[in-house]
């Protein structure tokens, strides 16, 4: 079965690690003797309560959340978190600050301005989004609700090196795709949210850690199934959680276990980023878009600057195993996605190629 698998450097979904699809696979018509697979169970049952409560303890112990926040299990993607953060915390007091340093942050910042006044701290669209702002740069106003930010930008490969500084300000962190990939201090954060699809589970589930004391504020017109006090008070469970998602996170969770946790994840995403670095930095036909700085662990942009040429690289490069490395319609180029699961060998032979390719070019 390995010999069939492809290097899937997508964006999202991504690459599962195959130990625990295998494990997935194995359960899949029968789980634990039930007779049944998790798809097929009650979200009530004994056995999927199991399954829910022991996924919960692992991310727990995992990423270290304190006692003072929740975690949910929850749908919609990190995009419908871009309603559900104003929804419930513009309220204190109708003033928020965002950080805009890609894509998806300035989606979520002008949603929020629905529902309140939003400052930008931060602006980098100027710069085509290469940059990540430094601490003395951002544009803080102590009244504002919370601070918002995109800890790793998937469009545009660049990555918060640090932790804004914010006060007394709550801190909300999209982390969709760098979660798990390095130790975080969740304390310092009054939330922290993430779409499943890079590092932790197939797409359809929404893991969000929230201080408990921020929630019991949301605006009177708050969906139901927007209200992070209902879903605390409910479990997750207000209606029927997505249970597959959730118990192939449990297996996910296990294999980062497996590989020494965070800390260990941290280490072979190092490894991961730093020989795809060198080797585009040592090319004289590629270059990367990030600047060296803000540059993602996560997702690796670069290009040519002759389009037909990117093309031809996408095309070889696919036909060679290695899928899914088209940049952005935005930023063009090419994109290597290298989350969690990629393995190190997988990264060697894209070195190995790119190198090849600057050679014959």
């Amino acid at each position: 079965m390995e010999n069939h698998r492809i290097y899937n450097f997508s964006a999202g979904p991504s690459m599962l690690p195959l130990e625990a699809l295998t494990r997935a696979g194995a359960e899949i018509t029968n789980y634990g003797g039930s007779g049944m697979s998790v798809m097929e169970m009650s979200h009530r049952s004994k056995a999927f309560d199991q399954i829910f409560q022991d996924t919960k303890t692992k991310l727990r112990q995992l990423l270290q959340v304190p006692d003072s926040h929740e975690i949910l299990f929850l749908q919609g993607g990190a995009s419908t978190q871009f309603s559900a953060v104003p929804l419930n915390l513009m309220g204190r007091t109708g003033k928020a600050d965002y950080a805009v340093t890609g894509h998806f942050a300035q989606v979520a910042a002008k949603e929020a301005g629905k529902y309140g006044q939003v400052s930008l701290a931060a602006d980098v669209s100027g710069e085509n989004f290469t940059t990540i702002p430094a601490q003395e740069a951002l544009r803080l106003d102590p009244g504002a609700s919370y601070f918002y930010y995109c800890s790793n930008n998937t469009i545009y490969g660049t990555e918060w090196q640090y932790v804004p500084e914010t006060g007394a300000v709550p801190l909300v962190c999209d982390m969709s795709s760098d979660i798990l990939s390095r130790p975080v201090d969740v304390s310092k954060y009054g939330i922290i949210f993430a779409g499943a699809q890079k590092n932790m589970a197939p797409a359809g589930l929404t893991v969000v850690l929230i201080r408990k004391d921020l929630a019991g504020q949301e605006l009177p017109y708050t969906p139901l199934m927007l209200s992070y006090q209902t879903m605390i008070k409910k479990d997750s469970m207000y209606n029927t959680p997505p249970c597959w998602c959730i118990y192939m996170l449990g297996l996910v969770l296990d294999w980062v276990a497996e590989q020494g946790g965070v800390a260990g994840m941290e280490k072979l995403r190092n490894t991961r980023a730093g020989m795809l670095y060198d080797t585009l930095d040592q090319s004289r036909l590629f270059h990367c878009h990030a600047e060296k700085s803000a540059r993602s662990g996560m997702n690796v942009t670069f290009r040519t600057g002759d389009e037909a040429l990117d093309a031809q690289f996408v095309a070889e490069a696919t036909a060679a195993g290695f899928s899914n490395l088209k940049g952005h319609r935005s930023v063009g180029g090419m994109r290597a996605s290298i989350y969690n699961a990629m393995p190190v060998e997988g990264v060697e032979k894209l070195c190995d190629f790119i190198r090849a390719f600057d050679r014959k070019h």
